[in-house]
């Protein structure tokens, strides 16, 4: 049975000056991200203990036709608009799921 998930992380380096600003448009977008779009299934962000400005993304998509209709939200373009000049690195990893379990 095939599984149609898209699975991606999302490696991102901030400018250290900018975390704060940038972890806000974050936080906004995240939220609204899973609570208006039922094809984003979860999006877990984390910082590195030793270099909070290294973020990394854990994006779950029902499908790739969901994960492609999220990025033309206003929450998700008003997000990379506002932290075009914040983000110093952006590597995005496609994955395959192996097993996604959570409480």
């Amino acid at each position: 049975m095939a599984d149609d998930k898209m699975v991606r992380v999302a490696e991102i380096e901030v400018d250290p000056a900018q975390l704060d600003a940038y972890l806000a448009f974050l936080t906004e977008e995240i939220a609204a991200s899973v609570e208006r779009e039922p094809g984003v299934l979860m999006l877990h962000a984390v910082a590195d203990k030793a270099a909070p400005q290294s973020i990394r993304i854990l994006e779950v998509y029902a499908s790739r036709a969901a994960y492609e209709a999220h990025i033309e939200t206003p929450h998700f373009r008003k997000y990379k608009e506002g932290t075009a000049d914040m983000v110093t690195a952006l590597r995005l990893v496609d994955m395959d799921p192996i097993i996604l379990a959570a409480r």
